[in-house]
């Protein structure tokens, strides 16, 4: 069949890319689900930094790649072997399939999939195989997933069946910005109730690890950016402190402020700076926590005496250590209950030709979590 997707043909574009384009919207070809997969009509998808990070060459994946690893939909066709869903289901997309055989899997941690990452890096859906086309080209999936198109095949692990009253905007956040920052707080470090907690980076990752915590009933709750419209957003979210990091003296004002530093620093910028600045404001017996992907030639240092004498823990955070089958309905519960609003964590909705546009937004700083009407 035929549908429109959005492809990204170049990496390390020259910003605007409003101007330098280098997503192109066209029609491609995709091929009907083969074993264990799904055919969806995709109807929204978040605009993320994971997908900016590809763009920008941050991350390096194969091209030409259709875009995309937040999203939700409705199935429109299954393939064999696949009993569990049927026509019309609501489903979100998760950007780790998860194979259930591996070492990982077997022990309880599907985001470590292994040949889920390979899968991925390579480009492909978890069985090996690419269902998009252009012309003679074949076209990368991006995390198993490709959300940016009409229409999309993934693998039946790349999706967790949701709850049919649920808006496919609301829908569509859960797959990443939820589960990665919510999952942050509440799996990688099993936040317990009232401790004292920083975020570091209020992009949607980094104000869902912001709810999280305030769920968890945070008794202080420090929000980091180098937004003040960002601050001003945590602070009505129940942040109880907010610092600009762009200044000089943001470690020691939040050290002064919190009497020595905060137990939990979970940091979701994705830089190396933020990592420094959330390793610095730990409070000794701490726990420092990131989420976020830097370029991966970049390096934090340490000194390992204080690791020791200080008694630390750093923790890496992937898929916030989430099983999305599990996970993703749950944290939906949350959401429905009114104690995880993630609905203000949307901003613009666009249309897919305004993909380009988008990303501008994104990595300026100066918006949320923009969503594609698809």
């Amino acid at each position: 069949m035929k549908t429109r997707a959005a492809i990204l043909t170049r990496m390390s574009a020259p910003a605007p890319y409003a101007e330098s384009r280098p997503i192109e919207v066209a029609d491609v070809e995709l091929l009907p689900p083969g074993e264990g997969e799904v055919l969806l009509r995709m109807r929204a998808a978040g605009l993320c930094h994971s997908d900016l990070s590809v763009i920008d060459g941050n991350r390096p994946r194969p091209l030409p790649m259709v875009l995309g690893h937040e999203g939700a939909g409705i199935v429109e066709e299954v393939g064999p072997g696949v009993t569990d869903l049927v026509v019309g289901d609501h489903v979100v997309t998760a950007f780790v399939p998860s194979c259930g055989h591996c070492a990982p899997c077997e022990g309880g941690r599907p985001a470590l999939c292994e040949p889920g990452l390979a899968a991925n890096t390579a480009g492909t859906l978890l069985s090996g195989v690419r269902r998009l086309r252009r012309a003679a080209t074949e076209l990368n999936h991006h995390m198993g997933v490709s959300a940016f198109a009409e229409y999309t095949t993934v693998s039946r692990q790349s999706v967790v069946k949701v709850d049919r009253s649920l808006g496919f905007a609301e829908a569509a956040v859960f797959g990443c910005a939820v589960i990665t920052g919510t999952g942050a707080v509440i799996n990688t470090a099993q936040l317990p109730l009232e401790r004292s907690v920083a975020v570091i980076g209020l992009g949607g990752v980094g104000l869902a690890a912001l709810l999280g915590a305030r769920m968890q009933q945070a008794r202080t709750l420090v929000a980091v950016d180098l937004s003040d419209d960002k601050l001003a957003l945590a602070r009505s979210l129940g942040a109880t402190h907010t610092f600009n990091a762009a200044d000089a003296d943001c470690a020691e004002a939040i050290r002064a402020a919190t009497s020595g530093g905060v137990e939990y620093a979970f940091e979701m910028a994705g830089s190396v700076k933020a990592m420094e600045l959330a390793y610095r404001i730990t409070r000794r017996g701490g726990t420092t926590v990131t989420a976020g992907l830097p370029h991966p030639q970049a390096q934090f240092s340490i000194a390992p005496t204080l690791l020791v004498a200080e008694e630390r823990t750093i923790k890496g955070s992937y898929l916030g250590s989430c099983v999305p089958s599990r996970d993703i309905p749950r944290y939906i519960e949350w959401y429905q209950s009114g104690r995880l609003p993630v609905n203000l964590l949307l901003s613009e909705t666009l249309q897919l030709d305004d993909i380009n546009a988008g990303f501008d937004r994104l990595a300026s700083g100066a918006t949320l979590r923009q969503t594609l009407a698809l």
